[in-house]
């Protein structure tokens, strides 16, 4: 069986030609992968087109969702999609999607922290 990373070249490939070839090699459309996310189809396709970058908390949820490192992801070195989608039928996909849907939320609650952390408060004036 050859190996499903044979598709790109990290040299010559794009964020958006990385996170099209993750999110196929998991059966995801780009409808799904946009509600698993909270943004709007046509920001999915921008970043798939390299028209716009999500910002970091996004990438890695990306990964996350896609089963790659962020790593592979933002630069085409590491682990890259490697799992046919077939393999994730049954109780271990099930699993597998609430893991995913639990980091996910994980991040974006770790975003939101991150951010009020950061803000200037009162006493900061």
């Amino acid at each position: 069986m050859p190996d499903q990373t044979d598709w790109f070249d990290p040299d010559t490939t794009t964020f958006g030609d990385r996170l099209t070839g993750a999110r196929e090699a998991v059966g995801m459309s780009v409808d799904e992968l946009a509600q698993r996310l909270g943004v709007k189809r046509k920001t999915i396709l921008a970043w798939e087109d390299d028209r716009s970058e999500p910002r970091a908390n996004r990438v890695s949820t990306l990964a996350g969702l896609t089963s790659v490192s962020l790593m592979w992801l933002m630069t085409g070195a590491g682990d890259g999609p490697t799992v046919a989608r077939h393999d994730y039928d049954g109780d271990l996909g099930a699993e597998l999607g609430r893991l995913r849907r639990d980091a996910a939320a994980l991040t974006d609650r770790l975003a939101r922290l991150e951010a009020r952390l950061r803000a200037p408060t009162a006493n900061d004036a």
